[in-house]
């Protein structure tokens, strides 16, 4: 039964409205000044007031500002004798939702609340749907609705319920462990182990020892036996990020272990199962690295059973409004701000920028944005300077990336993008634009999946 608070300094009116609603249906509560209602409020919690502008002390206007900065506000419809309709306005702007005039008629008060009931009623199902938009965006950590990331879906959905190796391929910032969580959690080992550790940032000298353990004066500091990541990820699962940055002698004791399920801390003589589920990420283009002499063949192969490519944030640009609206919350939460949203210009800056960080850019661009920005929707002018006004190069250093051979494709393909858009997607004349072959752009529009 839906609740009505009426609030009005005249006992008639109070009177004459609590025994027409209630012969209508509704539950009814009534208060004779604003802070009455505002008491009242606490315990009853209307759905709706009705309310009247001119009161003692707190007037209609004052009320209705205080009810709409609550969390769960009720909707108010105000009343205002003739002559007073702008106060009626006045109120609406304070957060009321409509209002009726004075001497009313019954069905204009019932009709208003019709009204307000079917607001709230398309309120709760906006509300709904686009709860269920965000939950059918989501796939364990990972927001995306994108054809791109549903191809990624897929894939770990059919490559969770096995011990298959997988190898994690993207740049960097694409979230590449978050796949790899992925895997782990939809899979029969969700309820053991996850151990990520990142290969390139361990020291070479200490990296067999984090990986397979030692024993006690296995060398001058191993002061005590030590359980590797190995041992530690046992029934579960071990991700190796930056696979790409072992040194060749650790690349050998690994292929052992993923080849025969034994492993050998250092300084010891005898062998230790383990049962390791292993899943591999690195930005490198490992066959690249095989044919440099830089990784091994056989471990390449052992490692790629089931390739994984999570694609850059700017081939799945249907994504990025979602991650727009899903960090602002997710800072507003973390740092107690109260940003509302970003205005259209500023998104229309997010959408054509190329992201060259990808996912951890993007969020921190937004979390830089809501700490420096004035009110409470993001503008342009809360944006980076390199979004607001692009430029290839300085976006990539940016990032902090130094690699040549992504930089070079980057700017590459940021180009093409930009020869296309000129051209109106006229692939002849942006090649002369680009002054390249027609044939060497349809093969790098295609290795790049420029769209």
């Amino acid at each position: 039964m839906p609740r009505v608070l009426v609030v009005d300094d005249e006992e008639n009116i109070r009177l004459v409205l609590r025994t027409m609603l209630r012969k209508h249906g509704y539950e009814v509560q009534v208060a004779s000044s604003g802070e009455e209602a505002l008491d009242v409020t606490d315990g009853f919690g209307p759905d709706y007031v009705i309310a009247d502008v001119r009161m003692g002390g707190m007037t209609g206007i004052e009320l209705a500002s205080a009810l709409s900065a609550q969390e769960a506000a009720p909707t108010i419809i105000v009343m205002s004798a003739y002559g007073s309709v702008e106060l009626a306005l006045e109120a609406m702007k304070a957060g009321a939702y409509d209002y009726v005039t004075k001497p009313f008629k019954q069905d204009e008060v019932l009709l208003a609340l019709r009204k307000a009931e079917e607001r709230e009623a398309l309120k709760r199902e906006n509300r709904a749907l686009k709860a269920e938009l965000r939950q059918s965006a989501r796939f364990a950590s990972m927001i995306g609705r994108s054809d791109e990331m549903k191809k990624v879906y897929r894939t770990i959905q059919k490559a969770a319920a096995f011990t298959t190796t997988v190898l994690i391929q993207g740049e960097s910032g694409v979230g590449k462990e978050l796949v790899a969580r992925a895997l782990h959690q939809h899979g029969p080992r969700s309820d053991k182990p996850f151990i990520a550790v990142n290969c390139g940032a361990i020291p070479e000298a200490l990296l067999e020892s984090e990986l397979f353990g030692h024993k006690r004066g296995a060398f001058t500091d191993a002061s005590s036996n030590k359980t590797g990541l190995f041992e530690e990820a046992h029934e579960g699962t071990l991700f190796l990020d930056e696979v790409g940055e072992l040194p060749l002698g650790t690349q050998v004791k690994l292929l052992r272990v993923l080849q025969e399920g034994t492993l050998r801390r250092l300084g010891e003589t005898q062998d230790r199962e383990v049962d390791v589920r292993v899943v591999a990420a690195t930005v490198r283009v490992l066959k690249d690295e095989v044919d440099g002499g830089r990784f091994r063949e056989d471990l390449y192969y052992r490692l790629n059973v089931l390739p994984l490519s999570v694609p850059p944030l700017r081939r799945r640009k249907d994504d990025i409004g979602l991650l727009i609206d899903h960090f602002i919350e997710r800072t507003n939460q973390r740092l107690g701000t109260a940003t509302r949203g970003m205005n259209p210009k500023a998104r229309k800056l997010m959408l054509a920028y190329q992201w060259p960080g990808n996912v951890r850019e993007l969020e921190n661009v937004l979390e830089r944005a809501i700490v420096l920005a004035d009110g409470e929707v993001l503008c342009e002018e809360d944006l980076p300077d390199r979004l607001r006004d692009p430029d290839p190069v300085a976006a990539v250093l940016a990032t902090g990336e130094l690699s040549i051979k992504k930089t070079h494709r980057y700017i590459e393909e940021t180009l093409i993008r930009k020869a296309l858009e000129e051209t109106g997607g006229n692939r002849t004349r942006a090649s002369k634009l680009l002054e390249i072959s027609h044939r060497a752009l349809l093969y790098k529009i295609k290795d790049y999946g420029v769209v």
